[in-house]
This record gives C-alpha cells, structure tokens and sequence, in this order.
C-alpha cells in the first residue's frame, strides 16, 4: 500500500499516477498496490518529479514499524527519526514542534 501527499505535481506524472492511485482529496493519493509494484511507483516519482512537487510517500513494509516513509523537496512537514522510528513533525502555532 501506498499513501502519497504532493504540493504540486507535473501533469503527466499526475496522469501516469492516476493508473495506480485514488485521488480522495486534491494532492492526496492512496494505492493498494503490490510491494515490488509500490517500489517502481516510487522509483517513477523520484525520477520524474521536481523537488517543488513536494512529495512525502508512506509504504507499507513487513518489518516494523510496518512503514516507511520517503520524501522529496520541501514537504512543508518536517520528517525526523527517534530510536529508528520515522516520524514526521505537525506545526503547532506557526511553528514546528522540536
């Protein structure tokens, strides 16, 4: 499975991401494709999309913590990692929580 948050993205990747994705809300995707599948998806977003697309991808892993979590350019989300645990950090009052 697959979960992706865009800022923006080019439209023939949005084209070509629509064969594989549900489109729930404007720049959020979600897939339920095959793990050697997922990882071609996400190898085609990093090859063909910009930095300003802004893309945080969470796949499903079978190891814990059962996910993993990709980025590319400025996310407006800050992604950190606390004991190997990916973690990604919400703003609070205009500000991101350290």
């Amino acid at each position: 499975m697959l979960v992706m948050i865009a800022n923006d993205l080019p439209p023939a990747v949005r084209g070509r991401i629509k064969l594989w994705f549900v489109e729930p809300r404007p720049n959020i995707f979600v897939s339920g494709v095959k793990d050697a599948t997922a990882q071609k998806v996400i190898d085609y977003l990093f090859q063909y999309c910009p930095a300003d697309s802004g893309l945080m991808v969470f796949q499903r892993i079978s190891k814990a913590p059962g996910y993993e979590i990709h980025t590319l350019g400025d996310t407006k989300r800050r992604l950190t990692e606390l004991s190997g645990l990916q973690l990604v950090m919400e703003k609070m009052g205009g500000n991101l929580l350290s």
